[in-house]
């Protein structure tokens, strides 16, 4: 009788179970069958699942909405939302999402729909995100101030949505098709409510894999591709450490990015399954900031905030993009930081460090819980220990796919081959290599590898070098052509010469940048990320000018 069975480093092994019969010959040695570790060293084998392997833990709630309601129940008066003069207690979020959730149910959302959330930041935004998951469906956010119509009809029709929560002022600027109904948050919060109010539960039972958001990113075709994020992935990093960032009743948490960015919801639902109170931002997000205690933002943001403002501040997470090392050190010396990696099919990030001032290098730590990372070449294969090579992520923060895009999830997800048991992959595009003792260095992304003058150069390799500049906050490289490199540095008080000397003692000759312009500040996307579009077009404009 043949047994087939897999090893912790995923080898599959056949061996002949003996029978008693004495005239029969010895059973065959056991026949080790090629694995997906079969081209590494036993020493890299066994430190592919030490370091890759994030570690097993249980997760308290199955749906994130679940945890809020743990908080309405046990702390009802604490303030859950505050927004300028305004706030709601986790009592009476709690009981108005109850009340629209049943209003949800009643205009035909059912479990494992999908509602548009096109809103501004705002308490009444807040009651539709809570009464959505309470309904058993998921939220599609859009800040609906900063996106074009034509996007929001892309949304709608991709989502398949058939209820658009919104506000009274904004509704007139959402291309709503027939048959769509649509819901002003804040006249409906206006309303009074009622005093007695059974918490709402969907007639279909929720499964962990229900789809909790969908977000939408941008595309290679320049139309944006719905990311669903499901329950389960959401739970395994908010309910988790370091993904919990320690939040805790009491604390204050800011809502500084714009809902349709993934770290937005790692803010939101970050507080709310806490027992924290969430603190809406006014226009002045560095107000905001120097009043709470938990700061999560794209380094981008980070950088335009003085840290000696911020005297409450007790942790801050930053991701989304490359952070410069001069950062994180002046702001690991004020609070606990966190330096974190991960695409929105990840969830949010799906490595973290703690980041301490004396650390010899800056690093995206580890795999969260539950989650797994591997260092992999062109083919799949593992890449040895420290070697460089694309990320990819396993386990549970592996999100569904793109929302009607079969073709795409398949160019970007594989089954694993490392965790088998039909789980999947997601391909990160970002480049790194396991450190000796385990951490993971960052290298910028495969498609921020260009060709200049037939050389591949990382952007982001020569944008960090920019930023460890005396008195520089924040770089980012371009390609203008196929012969030339221009950078951006910020403030202007940074030495252009200087600063390009710099990348010349450091990296080759066409690594070097042909010109370092200065800037005030860096533009920035909606999403609080460096706009490598907008100085695009300031390098080719300033470029017209000088040739004129």
């Amino acid at each position: 009788m043949q047994r087939t069975s897999t090893t912790p480093t995923g080898e599959t092994t056949t061996s002949t179970r003996a029978t008693n019969h004495p005239n029969l010959p010895a059973p065959p040695r056991p026949r080790q069958l090629p694995g997906p570790l079969a081209t590494l060293s036993a020493r890299d084998r066994e430190l592919f699942v030490r370091f890759g392997y994030g570690r097993t833990e249980s997760v308290g709630h199955s749906h994130i909405h679940h945890a809020f309601e743990y908080w309405a129940t046990v702390t009802p008066d604490a303030v859950a939302v505050e927004h300028g003069d305004e706030t709601i207690t986790y009592r009476e979020l709690d009981r108005r999402a109850d009340q629209l959730a049943a209003r949800l149910a009643a205009s035909g959302v059912r479990a494992g729909d999908r509602v548009a959330l096109f809103a501004r930041r705002s308490i009444p935004m807040m009651v539709g995100l809570i009464a959505t998951l309470k309904s058993g469906a998921a939220y599609v956010p859009q800040h609906v101030d900063s996106v074009p119509a034509a996007q929001l009809q892309h949304v709608i029709e991709t989502a398949e949505t058939r209820v658009v929560l919104t506000l009274a002022a904004t509704a007139k600027r959402i291309p709503v098709p027939d048959g769509h109904v649509v819901i002003a948050l804040d006249e409906l919060v206006a309303e009074p409510a009622e005093r007695t109010v059974r918490r709402f539960i969907p007639t279909t039972p929720l499964q962990t894999d229900d789809p909790c958001y969908v977000l939408f990113t941008s595309g290679s075709t320049g139309r944006p591709n719905g990311v669903v994020v499901t329950h389960r992935n959401i739970c395994n990093i908010l309910l988790t450490a370091p993904g919990d960032l320690g939040i805790r009743p009491g604390w204050r948490v800011g809502q500084i990015l714009n809902i349709a960015f993934d770290m937005a919801a790692w803010e939101i639902l970050g507080a709310l399954s806490h027992g924290a109170t969430l603190v809406i931002r006014g226009p002045d997000i560095a107000e905001t900031m120097s009043r709470v205690d938990v700061i999560i933002a794209t380094p981008t943001v980070l950088s335009r905030i003085d840290p000696r403002r911020c005297h409450q501040v007790k942790v801050v997470a930053v991701a989304g993009e490359p952070c410069p090392r001069a950062l994180a050190d002046t702001w690991s010396a004020v609070c606990s930081f966190y330096n974190s990696c991960g695409p929105t099919e990840t969830t949010i990030v799906n490595t973290m460090s703690r980041h301490h001032p004396a650390a010899e290098r800056l690093t995206i730590g580890r795999p969260t819980p539950n989650n797994t990372v591997y260092v992999l070449d062109a083919d799949l294969r593992p890449c040895p220990i420290g070697t460089v090579g694309e990320m990819w992520a396993g386990g549970d923060c592996v999100s569904t796919g793109y929302l009607g895009n079969p073709q795409l999830t398949a160019e970007r997800y594989a089954l694993d081959p490392f965790l088998g048991g039909g789980n999947r992959m997601f391909r990160t595009r970002d480049l790194a290599r396991w450190t000796p003792d385990g951490e993971l260095e960052h290298f910028g992304r495969t498609d921020d590898q260009v060709k200049v003058r037939g050389f591949r150069v990382e952007l982001d390799s020569v944008s960090a070098i920019l930023e460890a500049v005396p008195g520089c906050t924040r770089a980012a490289t371009i390609k203008l052509n196929d012969r030339t490199l221009v950078s951006f540095v910020a403030p202007t008080q940074v030495d252009p010469g200087l600063a390009r000397m710099a990348v010349s003692e450091a990296l080759p000759y066409y690594c070097v940048p042909e010109t370092v312009h200065t800037l005030s500040e860096l533009p920035m996307t909606s999403r609080g990320k460096i706009d490598k579009t907008a100085l695009r077009r300031l390098a080719t404009a300033r470029e017209r000018e000088a040739t004129r």
